[in-house]
């Protein structure tokens, strides 16, 4: 994206060989700001966001509203940090959230479910990531004394670790009407769901226009360096303002980051299919690959959940050996490895992945 060092020629000399760029395809936080987000950073206006006066704060904040469609947005430091907010707002200690069992709120966030929010979450398998209302309506409590109640429903979209995969719209639209019927709210984990827009070539508003609240990330596939939204009505985002402070996120001139997340939220969501063209390609070329199990017709968006269980060869020796070819890929669990493409990897950067693992993986 412009960022490298320029390699000199001039400078090389027959005992100092050109070193080998290294293809980073662990997720797509691993991007770069692009130059012109360096540029905006470097002249944004700032002032005290704790105080509402950091005016590119207040900038992002009203154009994510504008775009997803909804009444204000409230900009914090990570994804993570939005979900444990829209947790808290939507629930009370003692309920339960129910979440597919691969999901990042519940694996991948310091069990903040039940240690911020004082919730248990209550999960069950979803086929490629997605829950159905009918699966949905089976576990929620009922009305009981001496039962927890659900408080909450949260869907991710995409699923990271189903491989990126995208909730159908109708099925999404159903669980989140049927859930309205019954007094639950339905949250968001829309860290990509730029991607997920992509994918289903609908602007991001229709796809999200029936959850309560929704979190997306700017520094995955937007490629800004740090931040993410929370959207939803007035009298949420005020109530989610008080529980940013509590963890800790008000950041005083964070106007610096969201000059560069303005960029991103504008201009990368443009660029997405991209990405998900080399996942494609990716996906095509690994199926080729003895030993390694993926089915590329299932690979909808950018992320890959490869099955390397026929090589032999467990994720971290694996990953240890595409490492020494200049490959960074990350496992999942022993058998499982994740590949994710974004914008700082191009179509050579891919066919030379799919190069390095029949590498690894020749006996």
């Amino acid at each position: 994206m412009g960022l490298n060092i320029a390699y000199d020629a001039q400078k090389e000399t027959p005992a100092e060989p050109r070193r080998r760029t290294t293809i980073d395809l662990r997720s797509d936080t691993v991007t770069r700001p692009t130059p012109e987000m360096r540029r905006a950073m470097f002249e944004a206006e700032v002032g005290d966001d704790v105080y509402g006066e950091d005016p590119t704060i207040n900038r992002l904040e009203q154009r994510a509203a504008e775009i997803f469609g909804r009444e204000a947005a409230i900009f914090v430091p990570s994804g993570t940090m939005g979900n444990c907010i829209a947790i808290k707002v939507h629930t009370r200690p003692g309920q339960e959230v129910i979440c597919e069992e691969r999901g990042h709120i519940y694996n991948y966030e310091m069990a903040m479910v039940s240690h911020f929010s004082g919730c248990l979450a209550r999960t069950f398998y979803g086929e490629d990531g997605v829950l159905t209302w009918p699966e949905i309506k089976k576990r929620i409590a009922p009305k009981i004394y001496y039962r927890a109640q659900t408080g909450l429903i949260s869907l991710e979209n995409t699923h990271n670790m189903a491989g990126g995969t995208v909730y159908p719209q109708a099925i999404a639209d159903e669980i989140c009407d049927s859930a309205h019927d019954a007094g639950i709210p339905v949250h968001l984990d829309g860290a990509r769901v730029f991607n997920a827009a992509t994918a289903l070539g609908k602007p991001v508003k229709e796809v999200t226009a029936k959850y309560d609240s929704v979190m997306f990330c700017l520094s995955k596939g937007l490629g800004a360096p740090v931040g993410s939204l929370l959207v939803g009505s007035r009298k949420f985002i005020d109530d989610a303002r008080v529980y940013r402070k509590s963890l800790g996120g008000g950041m005083r001139q964070a106007g610096i980051l969201a000059a560069a997340g303005l960029i991103a939220l504008e201009e990368m969501p443009k660029r997405l299919h991209l990405d998900h063209a080399n996942a494609r390609f990716l996906a095509e070329g690994l199926a080729q690959i003895p030993g390694i199990k993926i089915d590329p017709d299932r690979v909808v968006t950018n992320i890959l959940v490869v099955d390397i269980t026929g090589t032999g060869i467990g994720s971290i020796e694996f990953c240890r050996r595409l490492t020494a070819e200049n490959i960074l890929a990350s496992g999942v669990n022993h058998e499982l490895v994740r590949f994710v493409t974004h914008m700082d990897v191009d179509r050579e950067g891919c066919a030379a992945a799919i190069e390095a693992v029949k590498k690894v993986v020749r006996p």
